[in-house]
């Protein structure tokens, strides 16, 4: 009996185990399920047509799960073709028992489908900007899918898993954009889409081995990882319409790089980017900027046409409230000589933060310190500033080289004008000796102390009609002392002191003075009248050339004291200068009037010992953009001069005037009996004849015109008269 029931016990276990390896591996081939399948994917779409040829009943072994499978089934979507591999629908076994047959699962397998017949199939896709995507943006490409369809109860859809892959895809980034030989694996169901294996290439950027990650439920997140090769040239220039407003991007000419990227990016339920974050890091091997409007400022002597870039290592990390940049590497304004540099950037709707630290090789002038950095030196200079819509502020400055130091502390500006400082120190050397060692701070008035100062560029920089007031906004009491200034010309001022008042950034009071030594002084003083609303300033030197050092009229001028007085009303001034007991040497201007007038004398004396002159007084009326010159006289023992004329905006200066050279010619004329005493009274004897001149040009292309011989107008001999009476 045991061995009967071991017997039947084993031809069913071989049975069985037949029958699964038949189930499993050939299957059962029938026709009973045909109508059952048909109708049970009709059932999710009436638009379909499903034709079933052959069907086989099989055994999954690791679901342990029956299944019905059929292969290259004809299915008909909207009268498209969907070229299907096989189908297999998975049967609750029970079911089939009960005659109630319930479909568990529906897998469906496609191979090489052209991704442009999908353009076919995208009337059913969910959201409609995804229909649009499909139609408007893919071109190329080949899908394989493996989509499992997972139904409940009553047979609807309850979820389904996409695996697949595709490859020679193409696609539309934006206009004259296209990212090309494209191929990646993916993964999708109900809640996620993840992306694997990302290759791909658009103009000058290879994708490398990339992964995108889209969370669906509850919420729409993007999340993506990718390593980017980057070589680009001006013929890729449309790609930067993707950062055109980044700063010079405009200017890029060639960028080598690899980057490591990671992008996260958060939706609402209508689509909308409700957060973001983007990260990029790696090496740039090279890159190159060129400028179309040369970089030029008043520090640097040198325009800057390109910038170079090697071995840069780079860091981003950008979201709605901050991007952050941080770059270090090498740079050159030519291809050679390249220096260090490392420069972060944080940056917000309203705030931008820059640090940058550098070292630089080419010339540098600062003319108020008359500093100049040789060319073969290094200088390193390193800049904290921030930026808030229109006002500036930089938080610390600072540039050495060797011992030369120049450190700025909270200076701030708005809308270009100045506002604040907190602390400015110098120290600086020109020609190996000591030329700037000052401090300035702003507090409740401006402290200015030092023990020496270079003034030699301050009347140049003074001078300059094109500077533009950018202290308008400055409203204080100011201190100033320095030990000693290097005035123009070589000459050293001592113990200078000066007390004063600014408002709206122009002096209103000053009271002044400083020690030339030997008994030569220098006094400065401004009054402020606030009813009439005018300013009187006054300065006396005992040497005249370190204050005329700039003015190109009184170029040759030596010796003699200086007295200049002036009203200033608003925007225009009415002044006086006077000069007494001076000589005038190699004066090119005057030399020329001279040689062409042909008095060969005179013109060998301005060459050598120069021209004594006991007075010199000019008076003149200035606005923003025209010198009036009422009157230049200047009385000397060899000869006068009387001159007018004008200065205007365009730089053009128009002189006229009479010239008297020949003093003893004019005695000789003033000692013949009846005539001359008629004609020159004897207590004038200060000539009849002289030369008439004109003067008038731009800078250094002024023409002289003569008339050697005229008799003398009255008022000229009137006005030499009256400054003789004056002078003794």
């Amino acid at each position: 009996m045991k061995k009967l029931f071991f017997t039947l016990f084993l031809i069913l276990f071989l049975f069985c185990i037949s029958l699964i390896f038949i189930l499993s591996t050939i299957g059962i081939e029938t026709d009973k399920f045909n109508n059952l399948i048909s109708q049970k994917i009709n059932q999710t779409n009436k638009n379909i047509q499903l034709n079933l040829t052959t069907v086989k009943f099989k055994l999954d072994v690791k679901e342990v799960s029956l299944f019905l499978e059929t292969t290259k089934p004809n299915i008909i979507y909207q009268n498209f073709d969907i070229p299907v591999k096989n189908i297999k629908v998975y049967m609750n076994f029970i079911s089939l028992i009960k005659s109630e047959p319930k479909i568990n699962k529906i897998n469906l397998s496609l191979a090489n489908l052209d991704i442009k017949q999908l353009k076919n199939l995208s009337i059913i896709f969910k959201p409609s900007n995804l229909t649009s995507f499909v139609n408007n943006k893919i071109k190329e490409g080949k899908l394989d899918l493996n989509l499992e369809v997972y139904l409940n109860e009553r047979n609807l859809l309850e979820n389904f898993i996409a695996r697949g892959s595709v490859s020679n895809f193409k696609t539309k980034i934006i206009s004259n954009i296209d990212l090309n030989e494209a191929k990646f694996s993916f993964f999708a169901d109900k809640s996620d889409i993840l992306i694997k294996n990302f290759y791909g290439k658009t103009g000058p950027i290879k994708i490398i081995d990339g992964d995108l990650q889209i969370k669906i439920s509850p919420e729409i997140s993007i999340k993506s990882n990718f390593n980017t090769k980057l070589n680009y040239n001006k013929k890729f220039s449309n790609y930067l319409n993707f950062v055109k407003d980044f700063y010079s991007v405009d200017n890029i000419t060639n960028l080598e790089a690899y980057l490591h990227n990671s992008f996260l990016i958060n939706f609402d339920q209508t689509y909308k980017v409700v957060n973001y974050n983007y990260q990029s890091n790696g090496k740039v091997k090279n890159a190159n900027l060129n400028f179309t409007k040369p970089f030029h400022n008043e520090l640097i002597e040198e325009k800057i046409e390109n910038l170079f870039f090697r071995n840069l290592e780079i860091k981003t990390n950008f979201s709605p409230n901050k991007n952050e940049t941080t770059v270090s590497g090498k740079y050159a304004s030519a291809k050679e000589n390249f220096l260090p540099f490392n420069l972060k950037g944080i940056f917000n709707k309203r705030v931008t933060k820059l640090k940058l630290n550098a070292d630089y090789d080419k010339p540098i002038n600062i003319d108020f310190l008359n500093y100049q950095k040789p060319k073969k030196n290094i200088i390193n200079f390193s800049i904290d500033l921030i930026k808030n819509k229109n006002e500036l502020e930089v938080e610390r400055f600072n540039l050495s080289e060797n011992n030369n130091t120049i450190d700025i502390y909270n200076l701030k500006f708005k809308k270009g004008k100045f506002l604040s400082l907190k602390k400015f120190v110098a120290k600086t050397y020109l020609n190996g000796k000591k030329n700037n060692d000052f401090s300035v701070l702003f507090d409740d008035k401006i402290k200015i102390k030092g023990t020496l100062f270079d003034a030699s560029k301050l009347p140049q920089i003074l001078n300059n009609k094109n500077s533009k007031n950018t202290i308008t906004k400055i409203s204080k009491n100011i201190e100033i002392d320095f030990k000693n200034v290097i005035a123009p010309l070589s000459e050293n001022l001592k113990n200078f002191k000066l007390i004063g008042e600014i408002q709206k950034g122009k002096f209103i009071k000053i009271s002044s003075k400083g020690d030339f030594g030997n008994n030569n002084f220098l006094d400065i003083s401004m009054q402020n009248d606030n009813k009439s609303k005018k300013k009187y300033l006054e300065i006396y030197s005992d040497l005249t050339r370190p204050l005329l050092a700039e003015y190109g009229f009184f170029k040759g001028l030596t010796g003699g004291k200086l007295l200049f007085s002036s009203i200033i009303e608003n925007n225009s001034s009415s002044s006086k200068l006077k000069i007494e007991n001076f000589k005038v040497k190699n004066a090119p201007g005057l030399i020329k009037l001279l040689s062409l007038a042909d008095l060969g004398g005179l013109t060998d004396l301005a060459k050598g010992d120069g021209l004594s002159f006991d007075i010199l007084e000019i008076s003149m009326d200035e606005n923003e953009d025209f010198l009036k010159i009422n009157e230049i006289i200047a009385l000397g023992p060899s000869v006068s001069v009387l001159m007018e004329g004008y200065t205007d905006e365009s730089g053009l200066t128009s002189l006229r005037g009479t010239l008297i050279p020949a003093k003893t010619l004019n005695k000789m004329i003033s000692k013949i009996p009846l005539l001359g005493g008629v004609i020159i009274p004897k207590d004038v004897g200060e000539g009849l004849f002289g030369i008439s001149f004109k003067i008038k040009g731009y800078t250094g292309k002024t023409k002289t015109t003569i008339n050697p011989i005229r008799t003398l107008t009255p008022r000229f001999i009137q006005k030499i008269i009256d400054k003789k009476k004056q002078s003794k």
